[in-house]
């Protein structure tokens, strides 16, 4: 783990064969500091999602960041070197063009960013790039229902497949994604039925974030988990476990009125001199008297 043991590493592998035995446990992380916080908690995947835009960069969606800032943040996760598997979202547009592109991208979040897998959204229209991403020997997360990079064509930030044909549509999806060869399948903003039938019939986990109990694993965002969203609007299938950003203001508050009553920085926080370097430096007249200075100076350490 981060904290310096030796457990061993979660690979993709390790969670395919994780569905119907154990829980999956994962959270997004975009940092160093959220990244050991989230292995130190037990994840088994640290998602560095392209919710960095929302909840980090004060982006509206998704759809402002780039590969190149999906790489800086992934690779901060990874130079903590968590035990859990470090997946890699890729943003908007990083594979919706080519084949090429697509592999090219996720090619970057594995080299450069340090990933072990990669996340896309979509369906069937999104088999050719997984496909040639898996063929590149890149494990492949995939993501279905309510995906965010799809905001305006969905209208919004909507559950799907509430009706049985558009439920069956998913359904299929999810075979198509399993036959192209993902590791592991994120259902979000889906009816618990829908999440229940895809969980059963398909071999390879499932990981809900608003989807109900019967996927293979959990997800959510590590700031609405832990309250760090500082009073921003929740989703219905959030629970948040603690208010850090509350107590976060009661610490700065605190601080500032330390500041402010002269009670900050204390004796405790305090840097000093030797007596004797005081001493000389107190008794000498006219600090601009360079020649005095020097003479008084004699024998000391040099300031640099």
């Amino acid at each position: 783990m981060a904290d310096g043991t030796t457990a061993r590493r979660i690979t993709a592998p390790a969670i395919f064969a994780m569905k119907g035995t154990a829980k999956i446990k994962m959270v997004t992380a975009y940092d160093a500091p959220t990244a050991r916080i989230a292995d130190r908690a037990g994840a088994d995947v640290i998602l560095v999602g392209d919710s960095v835009a929302n909840v980090v960069l004060g982006h509206d969606d998704t759809l402002a960041v780039t590969v190149d800032v999906m790489v800086h943040h992934t690779a901060a996760v990874t130079r903590t070197k968590p035990t859990a598997l470090v997946v890699g979202d890729m943003p908007w547009l990083s594979y919706h063009t080519s084949t090429q592109d697509t592999v090219t991208n996720a090619g970057r979040l594995i080299r450069e960013g340090g990933a072990s897998a990669v996340k896309l959204e979509g369906g069937r229209k999104r088999i050719p790039m997984i496909e040639a991403v898996v063929d590149a020997e890149i494990p492949v997360m995939g993501h279905l229902g309510l995906t965010p990079q799809s905001v305006h064509s969905m209208g919004g930030y909507r559950v799907q497949g509430k009706e049985a044909q558009a439920a069956y549509e998913m359904i299929s999806d999810a075979h198509a994604l399993a036959d192209a060869g993902v590791f592991s399948i994120v259902l979000e903003g889906v009816p618990d039925v829908v999440a229940e039938i895809v969980t059963k019939e398909i071999p390879v986990p499932t990981i809900g974030i608003g989807a109900g109990t019967h996927c293979d694993g959990q997800v959510l965002v590590f700031h609405d988990v832990t309250g760090l969203g500082a009073g921003e609007y929740l989703p219905k299938f959030v629970r948040q476990y603690a208010n850090l950003a509350d107590d976060a203001v009661t610490a700065l508050r605190e601080f500032f009125d330390d500041v402010e009553s002269g009670a900050f920085p204390s004796e405790v926080e305090t840097y000093h001199m030797s007596p004797a370097s005081e001493e000389i430096l107190r008794n000498l007249s006219n600090p601009t008297d360079h020649l005095m200075a020097d003479e008084a100076m004699e024998g000391q350490p040099r300031i640099r």
